[in-house]
C-alpha cells in the first residue's frame, strides 16, 4: 500500500485554499509550463460576437480544447473559420480564472486546406459575385481610344503611381491623370478604396479608371479581394482597368474589372494610345489621302477634258444645224421680200406719210408722192387720171 495522504500538507498557511487562489496558481503553472504553441484540430461550436471576439472549440478523436481569439488578432484574417474546418492555431495556453476553465488564447490561425482561409474567403466572395453576374464577360466595356481624363485609385506614395505617371507621360501626354489617393493595405484600406471608387461617378468627364497597387504578399493584396471593393469596382460608371500586384496575382477586382492588366505600367499602356505610333499612322494615312486626292483630281481633269471635247463638238454640230435652218428660212424670207418684186420691174408708190398708195382714187391731181423702185426712191406728182 502507498503512503498515507497528509490531508493538511497541501493547505495554505491560512488554511484551505480559496477557489480564486487555485485558479490563479493553475493559470500561472499552465502559462509557465506550456508557453506559446501550435495546436491542430477541428473547429466546432464557432461563435463570433458583436465585440468582434471569436469563441470556438478545437477537437480531435479523443479530446477537445476551448479557444478564444480576440478581435485585435482576428481582424487580420480574411474570413472566420467554419465548423468542421481543420485548422492550425498558434496561441498561449491559460486558465480562465473566472470559470476555472482551461483554454487556448489564439494569436494566429491557419486552415490546413489548400490556400487556407484566404482561399476559402476568395472562393466564397467569387461565388457571390458570380451569382450576381458581375463576372460575366458580356458586361465588360471597351476602353476609350483617346482618353482625356483618367482616374487613378492607388496609394499616393507607391511605385504603382509613379509607373502610371511615367508611362502616360511618354505615351499620351495630353491625358490628365486625376489621382484619388487611398490606402491599399491594412486597416481602413477597404473603406478608402470603396469611397474613392464611388467618387469617380461624381467627377466630370472621366473617360476611364485605373485601380491597383504594386506587388506584395497575399495578405498585402487582400483589400482587392474584398467583396465590397469588387462590387465598388463593378459599380464605376466608366471602364475600369485593374492592376494589382504582379502578373501571377489574380484578385477579385481583376475579375470584375473591364480589363485586367498584369502590372500598373501595363494598365497605363492599355489605357492610352502610343503618341508616336499614332503620329506615324496619321502620316501614312495623310500620304495615302494625298495620293488618292491626286489620282481623283487627275481622273476628274481627264473626265472634264473629255466632257469639254464632247461639249465643243456638240455646240459646233448645233451651230451648223442652226446655220442650215437659218439659211433655209432666209431663203424663204428673201423670196417673199418686196424688194425682190421691185427687182422684177415693179414699183411702190408711197405718200408723204409713208403709206402705200394702192388705188387710183388715192392719186388726186397734184398729189406729191414717192415712187420706190429697185435701186431707190423717185419723187413724183399726179397730173391727172
Amino acid at each position: 500500500m502507498g503512503e498515507p495522504i497528509d490531508l493538511f500538507a497541501a493547505a495554505s498557511p491560512e488554511g484551505a485554499w480559496t477557489v480564486a487562489e487555485v485558479t490563479k496558481r493553475a493559470r500561472a503553472t499552465v502559462e509557465q509550463g506550456l508557453g506559446a504553441l501550435w495546436v491542430r484540430g477541428e473547429v466546432t461550436n464557432f461563435k463570433a460576437y458583436g465585440s468582434g471576439h471569436w469563441y470556438f472549440t478545437l477537437r480531435d478523436a479523443t479530446a477537445q480544447l476551448r479557444c478564444v481569439m480576440w478581435a485585435r488578432d482576428n481582424r487580420r484574417l480574411p474570413a472566420a473559420p467554419t465548423d468542421g474546418l481543420q485548422i492550425f492555431v498558434f496561441g498561449k495556453a491559460t486558465v480562465w480564472e473566472e470559470r476555472g476553465e482551461f483554454r487556448l488564447t489564439a494569436l494566429q490561425l491557419l486552415a490546413s486546406d489548400a490556400g487556407g482561409l484566404w482561399q476559402i474567403a476568395f472562393e466564397k466572395a467569387k461565388a457571390a459575385l458570380t451569382k450576381d453576374g458581375l463576372l460575366d464577360p458580356a458586361r465588360k466595356r471597351a476602353l476609350p481610344l483617346y482618353p482625356r481624363r483618367i482616374a487613378v485609385v492607388t496609394s499616393r506614395d507607391g511605385a504603382a503611381l509613379r509607373d502610371i505617371i511615367a508611362v502616360t507621360a511618354r505615351r499620351w501626354p495630353i491625358a490628365e491623370l486625376l489621382v484619388l489617393p487611398t490606402k491599399v493595405q491594412g486597416d481602413g484600406a477597404e473603406d478608402e478604396l470603396c469611397a474613392a471608387l464611388a467618387l469617380i461617378a461624381r467627377l466630370p468627364d472621366i473617360d476611364c479608371a485605373i485601380v491597383g497597387r504594386g506587388g506584395g504578399s497575399k495578405e498585402d493584396l487582400w483589400a482587392f479581394n474584398s467583396e465590397r471593393v469588387a462590387r465598388a469596382v463593378a459599380a464605376v460608371p466608366v471602364p475600369v482597368i485593374s492592376a494589382v500586384g504582379h502578373e501571377t496575382d489574380v484578385t477579385l477586382c481583376d475579375l470584375v474589372a473591364d480589363l485586367r492588366a498584369p502590372t500598373p505600367s501595363a494598365a497605363a499602356e492599355a489605357a492610352t494610345p502610343d503618341q508616336a505610333e499614332l503620329l506615324g499612322r496619321l502620316g501614312h494615312l495623310g500620304a495615302r489621302l494625298g495620293r488618292g486626292l491626286a489620282l481623283r483630281t487627275e481622273r476628274t481633269v481627264e473626265r472634264l477634258a473629255r466632257t469639254g471635247d464632247r461639249l465643243v463638238a456638240g455646240m459646233e454640230l448645233r451651230l451648223e444645224r442652226g446655220g442650215h435652218r437659218l439659211a433655209a428660212v432666209g431663203g424663204r424670207l428673201d423670196a417673199l421680200s418686196p424688194l425682190k418684186v421691185l427687182d422684177r420691174g415693179y414699183a411702190v408708190a408711197r405718200d408723204e406719210s409713208g403709206s402705200v398708195l394702192r388705188r387710183v382714187a388715192q392719186f388726186t391731181p397734184g398729189l406729191a408722192f414717192r415712187l420706190r423702185v429697185a435701186d431707190g426712191d423717185v419723187a413724183a406728182r399726179a397730173e391727172g387720171r
